[in-house]
C-alpha cells in the first residue's frame, strides 16, 4: 500500500523531533497506520538544520507554500507558531484538499471556527492534539474517550513555566522575579515571558478543551486571563499553611446560565493528586456525569513528546483517510450542525470559593466590622488564619479569611467596602480556590 506523504512546515524543536521519532519507529507506526507515513518535504529557514533532521530523502525548500502546493503531500503539518503565515499555510492546504495537523494553540483558539468551516466544505481533516498539553492525549480523551459523558467541568495545569516558578516560590520561598530569572536561565522561560506568565498560552488550550467539552464555538475572546507575576510569596506561604497549594489553573465549568472560561492563579487542597503536579509537568482533570473525574498527567513540552502527539493525528489521519467526512471524528467532538450557542459568563458572574488576605489594625472590632459586610454580601467564611503582618510592627496583621462558594460580584463589591475601612490598610488581595473534590 502507498506510504502517505507528509509535508513539514517548520522544522524547530517539535519538528525535529517529528522527524526522528517517525524515522526511528517507522516500523512500529506503519504496522499500527495500516501503510507508512513518510516525509517527503520540509520547509525550514535553517536550511542545514533541517537537513541534518530530516536527512537526505526529504526534499528541503525554504518557502513554506512549496510544502502545501507540493502534488504528492497528502497531510501538511504546521509546526512554524504564530497567526500570520501559519493560518495562511493551513488555509492553502485546505483549499488544496489536504489533511492538516498543526501543534498550533493560537491558531486553533482564535481562528478554529474559520478553519473547521473551510476544512468541512472541503471534506478534509485538521487534527491539533499537540495544540494541548504536549504530549498528553487529552484531546482524543475529550473527543473519543469520554463521548458518553456529560461533561460537567475541566481544571488544568496547563503552563509549564508557570507551573516551575510557583513550584520554586512554594519550596524555596522565594520572590517571583528571582524564579522567572532562574526559569529563563534554565530555558523554561522566554525572554518576554508575557505570553506564559499572563495565562495567555493557558487561555487558549483551555478554550479549545472547552469548546470540545461543551460543544460550543472556540471563543478565546471571551476568556478571563489573570497571571502569577503579581502573586506574593506570602500569599503561597499562607496557603500552604492552610492546607493549600496556589496553581495557575485553567478552570472551564458548565453552569446553568452559561459556561465558565478562565485562567488564575488559584488555590487547591493540597491533597488533591493536581496540586502535587509541579516543576514544568502538566495535568488536566475532567470531571465527566458517568465516569467522574479522571486525570490526564504529563509532559506539556519539549520535542519528543509534542512529536508523540503529531505522530498520533497523522496515524489517526492516515487511518481515516479513506473514510467517508460524515463518519469522521468532528473536530470539535459534536456534529457541527449541533454546535450550542451558550454564552461564555463574565468574570462577574462566576461562582467560586475565595482567599482573601488583607493588612489589619491588630484591635479588637476589625473582624467583627470584616464579618459584618460579608454577611450583608452573603459571603459566609470557612475558615480563618490571622498572622501578624511584620516582625518589626505587632500593631497590624495578615488576616486571610477562605469563604465558601460565593459570586466574584458580591466578593467585588464586599471588598470595596472592607478597603474602605481605616483599620484596613490598602488593598485585599483575593484569589479564588477550587476544592476540585469531583
Amino acid at each position: 500500500m502507498r506510504a502517505i506523504h507528509v509535508g513539514l512546515c517548520g522544522v524547530g524543536t517539535v519538528g525535529g523531533g517529528t522527524a526522528a521519532v517517525l524515522k526511528r519507529n517507522a516500523e512500529e507506526i506503519a504496522r499500527r497506520a495500516g501503510r507508512p507515513i513518510k516525509i517527503i518535504i520540509a520547509a525550514n529557514r535553517d536550511l542545514d538544520r533541517a537537513r541534518e533532521m530530516c536527512g537526505p530523502d526529504v526534499e528541503i525548500v525554504s518557502d513554506a507554500l512549496k510544502v502545501v502546493n507540493h502534488p504528492d503531500v497528502d497531510i501538511v503539518v504546521e509546526l512554524i507558531g504564530g497567526t500570520t503565515i501559519a493560518k495562511e499555510l493551513v488555509l492553502k492546504a485546505i483549499a488544496n484538499g489536504k489533511h492538516v495537523v498543526t501543534a498550533n494553540k493560537k491558531l486553533i483558539a482564535e481562528y478554529g471556527n474559520e478553519i473547521f468551516e473551510r476544512a468541512q466544505e472541503k471534506g478534509v481533516t485538521v487534527a491539533f492534539e499537540a495544540a494541548v498539553a504536549g504530549g498528553i492525549p487529552v484531546i482524543k480523551a475529550l473527543r473519543e474517550g469520554l463521548t458518553a459523558n456529560r461533561i460537567e467541568w475541566i481544571a488544568g495545569i496547563i503552563n509549564g513555566t508557570s507551573n516551575f516558578i510557583l513550584t520554586e516560590m512554594r519550596d524555596k520561598g522565594l520572590a517571583f522575579a528571582d524564579v522567572l530569572a532562574e526559569a529563563q536561565r534554565l530555558g523554561y522561560a522566554e525572554a518576554d515571558p508575557t505570553f506564559d506568565i499572563e495565562g495567555h498560552d493557558a487561555g487558549h488550550k483551555l478554550t479549545i478543551m472547552s469548546a470540545i467539552a461543551f460543544g460550543i464555538p472556540v471563543q478565546f475572546d471571551k476568556a478571563y486571563l489573570e497571571g502569577i507575576s503579581k502573586l506574593d510569596a506570602a500569599d503561597i506561604k499562607y496557603a500552604g499553611e492552610l492546607g493549600y497549594r496556589i496553581k495557575l489553573l485553567g478552570v472551564t465549568r458548565r453552569r446553568e446560565n452559561g459556561i465558565e472560561l478562565r485562567v488564575a492563579p488559584t488555590l487547591i487542597p493540597h491533597k488533591r493528586l493536581i496540586a502535587n503536579v509541579d516543576g514544568v509537568m502538566n495535568a488536566v482533570l475532567v470531571k465527566g456525569d458517568a465516569v467522574g473525574a479522571t486525570m490526564y498527567y504529563g509532559p506539556g513540552a519539549g520535542a519528543e513528546p509534542t512529536a508523540s502527539a503529531v505522530i498520533a493525528d497523522l496515524v489517526d489521519v492516515t487511518r481515516l483517510a479513506t473514510a467517508d467526512p460524515e463518519n469522521r471524528v468532528p473536530h470539535l467532538a459534536f456534529q457541527p450542525s449541533a454546535l450550542a450557542n451558550l454564552p461564555i459568563l463574565p468574570i462577574d458572574e462566576v461562582e467560586t470559593c475565595y482567599y482573601l488576605r488583607m493588612d489589619a489594625e491588630d484591635r479588637p472590632g476589625v473582624l467583627a466590622d470584616v464579618s459584618r459586610i460579608l454577611a450583608d454580601a452573603n459571603i459566609s467564611v470557612e475558615s480563618m488564619l490571622q498572622r501578624p503582618a511584620t516582625e518589626q510592627n505587632d500593631s497590624r496583621a495578615d488576616i486571610i479569611i477562605l469563604t465558601h462558594q460565593a459570586v466574584e460580584k458580591n466578593v467585588n463589591g464586599a471588598l470595596t467596602k472592607i478597603e474602605a475601612l481605616g483599620s484596613i490598610n490598602g488593598k485585599v488581595v483575593k484569589l479564588r480556590l477550587e476544592h476540585l473534590n469531583g
